[in-house]
């Protein structure tokens, strides 16, 4: 499965994650209430990683090694969103790593 790439720039990639990908179902009908006493940064900065793995294995064509390498010494990520209680986390990848032979067209959704 390749990850969705969410918001493209002229300079980077962008890729999100959340505490809970969809938490008015995994949390049920009290979900807008739980939400507030159980989101947390660290899944969504996992959840955010994954992605960005991800992309980057599939989206261009990199090994795991290489996607976690990159991730570590070429990708940032900040907080998005603690707004709604359903923290978000981007991970940015600029598109200055990669030279314009190996980068593939933009994966469907």
């Amino acid at each position: 499965m390749i990850a969705m790439l969410e918001l493209e720039t002229p300079d980077s990639w962008i890729v999100h994650g959340f505490t809970f990908p969809n938490y008015l179902e995994a949390l049920g009908p009290e979900a807008q209430t739980k939400i507030f006493s159980m989101s947390s940064l660290d899944p969504a900065l996992k959840d955010c990683s994954t992605k960005v793995r991800d992309f980057l294995m599939n989206g261009m064509s990199l090994t795991e090694d290489e996607a976690y390498s990159l991730i570590t010494v070429g990708s940032d990520f900040a907080i998005t969103q603690v707004v709604d209680g359903n923290w978000r986390v981007h991970g940015i990848i600029p598109k200055s790593t990669f030279d314009g032979r190996s980068i593939k067209s933009k994966p469907e959704v």
